[in-house]
């Protein structure tokens, strides 16, 4: 077909880990499965099996044996996967102890620092003797607000290792950001940098960090790295905890012990974008998270002990918890922190060929920033080490599939792949034995019963529909934080189709197995690839006297989504300047710089449902010339027409 960029030779697919696990299975079953579509079907037709042969295929190590594989209800959710079992996440991660190189991390002022494996496990295990020290026991929540360095790495290896539960988010969520996640869950334990670096800046966290541990009053242990700020002393924080410098809290040494737990055993909490309220405590489990990324890290991307893995990730998306999991499958990590446009575009690119790195994972907005600048990676850089391309966070679109071909390396591996914090994996897939096709992501996941709703619950092949997952899998979320009852998790997930989980992606499935992702189905903005819920902004136009009403949404431009704040202001008040100034600094101030509108717009009226709820998508569709589908349910319909054909959105 002509819209093939790229498939693998015969050599390059018989050496993949997915064809030798292919081989297994037709060997262990007596089949005869040829093709990736084929094992994709016996994957989901026969799941018990599937998730048993990835257990022996990658050698996961259950300290108790289960009593079966998967024993489950009529619908979703309800299922048990591996009961009896018990294991440890952070021992997988760890079963490595030689002196090659483990984890690298790089900051954006060149600093750089690496872990052997062996020291890897040295590390650990000296942060998981003072934890213990300190009372962290099964089940506790251990936080932190944390850059991507090994640092951050080791307190979550060191969490998981004595089964208490590990929470993250980044430096530059801002002090509500913060205690919306955290306050939620009440850490035992944070973890925090006391600054950090970005785009040439050096940020001070002191006076935020203070007004955030105001809000933890169960918080036991403040550990601080110095990081950006190294002369940060204990006394500069205001706790009841006690406080102590990274360095001071623990020796090195010795080597770590793990402590097994259930198969369903809190492993992670992640939070939702927010779009409605505070964001959602998603609880993931041990076992589904370990089964799930040795599956997609060692099949899917086909990582294995010769590899370098990285992703520009910040430790507030799941990217990072996917990330630090290619060391179960013997994979070295490369950790980056900072901006990877400082102190210029080339700087990720320059690192791919200082460090070898094998896989290297980005967002479209990266693509389309290296193309729009002019940029031939294949010209300026050697780029022989690099053998897959991943790309996640929104859908890639076709002209980045053809700069990719054209200008970064001919003979690389385009993965763009789909999934979410909801499960912190992947719905749709690459995989090394199949084409690269221009435009289109290359499949579903193995294990997951993934297929395009339309509004009547039908599968349908060729239309645009719900992307949804119609059988259980092992890492579906264990629950939501205060949801003993799991109604929150009904309504979140399998309410849209009862008994099936419904992700929230427009999505089309093609008729060679192919996805397209359309983007998000409800109001979650996606600025640079990074979900943001349009509560996390309402909460901080309130603020703004002048304003009396808003609306967020996300504005489709050049090949990403722009952040767009309608608003409707107190009489007498004008939107100059001044004004846009100040609503800017104070969602910057609270947030993060990608929550910030590139657009502010002044409107006469917001359109809400007749109970008062603000109609996002019924703006946005009409923004993008999309019909509004149901104008019967608005109180004041006649405000859509303000949001047509808007002047404003046309540069």
């Amino acid at each position: 077909m002509s819209d093939i960029l790229w498939e693998p030779d015969a050599t390059r697919i018989a050496q993949s880990r997915m064809d030798t696990f292919r081989r297994s299975i037709n060997q262990r079953h007596g089949l005869n499965l040829d093709s990736y579509a084929d094992l994709h079907q016996w994957s989901v037709e026969l799941r018990a099996e599937f998730w048993q042969a990835i257990v022996d295929f990658f050698d996961i190590r259950f300290h108790t044996q289960p009593d079966a594989v998967l024993r489950e209800g009529a619908k979703m959710p309800g299922a048990e996967w591996f009961p009896g079992a018990t294991l440890n996440f952070a021992e997988h991660l760890l079963r490595r102890r030689d002196d090659a190189v483990a984890v690298v991390a790089v900051a954006e002022n060149g600093q750089r620092e690496q872990l052997t494996w062996a020291e890897l496990a040295q590390q650990v295990a000296g942060f998981q003797a003072s934890l213990q020290a300190v009372g962290v026991v099964s089940g506790d929540r251990v936080a932190a607000c944390m850059p991507n360095t090994w640092q951050t790495l080791v307190a979550m290896l060191a969490t998981t290792s004595l089964g208490a539960i590990w929470s993250c988010s980044s430096p530059d969520f801002g002090t509500h950001g913060v205690i919306d996640r955290f306050g939620q869950i009440e850490p035992k334990v944070l973890i925090t940098c006391a600054g950090y670096r970005y785009a040439g800046n050096e940020i001070d966290q002191t006076s935020k960090l203070n007004e955030i541990l105001e809000q933890l009053p169960t918080l036991q242990q403040l550990i601080v790295v110095p990081y950006a700020r190294p002369h940060a002393r204990a006394e500069d924080y205001h706790t009841l905890a006690n406080v102590t410098l990274w360095d001071e809290f623990y020796v090195t040494g010795g080597a770590p012990f793990f402590i097994p737990v259930p198969f369903a055993h809190p492993l992670y909490v992640l939070y939702s974008s927010g779009t409605t309220g505070v964001p959602k405590c998603i609880i993931h489990g041990t076992g589904g998270v370990l089964l799930q990324h040795v599956k997609e890290h060692g099949l899917h991307v086909d990582l294995g002990s010769g590899d370098r893995l990285f992703y520009y990730t910040t430790c507030g998306w799941m990217m990072w918890n996917w990330l630090v999991s290619a060391l179960a499958v013997g994979s070295a990590v490369v950790l980056y922190d900072g901006s990877p446009f400082h102190p210029d575009n080339e700087r990720l690119l320059d690192l791919i060929d200082d460090e070898r790195i094998s896989v290297f994972g980005t967002s479209p907005k990266f693509l389309a920033t290296l193309e729009s600048s002019g940029i031939k990676p294949r010209e300026s850089h050697d780029l022989s080490s690099l053998k897959t391309l991943l790309c996640t966070g929104s859908a890639l679109a076709p002209r980045s599939y053809d700069f990719v071909y054209r200008d970064v390396k001919a003979d690389v591996c385009l993965s763009s792949m789909s999934g979410g914090t909801d499960i912190v994996s992947c719905f749709v897939n690459g995989n090394p034995m199949s084409p690269v096709r221009r435009g289109e992501m290359m499949g579903k996941s193995l294990g997951m019963a993934v297929e395009v709703w339309n509004d009547d619950g039908q599968a349908v092949i060729g239309e645009k529909g719900e992307l949804v997952c119609t059988r259980h899998f092992p890492a579906m979320p264990i629950g939501l934080w205060n949801d003993a009852n799991g109604e929150k998790l009904r309504q979140s997930y399998f309410e849209l189709f009862p008994g099936v989980w419904a992700q929230g992606d427009y999505a089309e499935e093609l008729a060679h197995g192919a996805m397209l992702i359309h983007g998000r189905s409800d109001a979650v903005l996606n600025p640079g690839g990074v979900r943001i819920g349009t509560a996390e902004i309402y909460r901080q136009v309130e603020k703004v006297a002048q304003v009396l009403d808003s609306v967020v949404i996300g504005q489709q431009w050049q090949d990403d989504v722009r952040v767009v704040l309608f608003v409707r202001l107190q009489d007498g008040a004008a939107l100059d300047e001044a004004l846009q100034r100040q609503i800017r600094e104070v969602i910057r101030g609270n947030t993060t710089p990608r929550h910030v509108p590139a657009k502010i717009i002044a409107v006469t009226d917001i359109p809400r449902t007749i109970s008062g709820k603000i109609v996002e998508l019924a703006v946005r569709n009409v923004v993008h010339g999309r019909p509004v589908k149901n104008t019967d349910a608005l109180a004041n319909p006649e405000a859509l027409a303000q949001f047509r054909n808007c002047p404003e959105l046309a540069d």
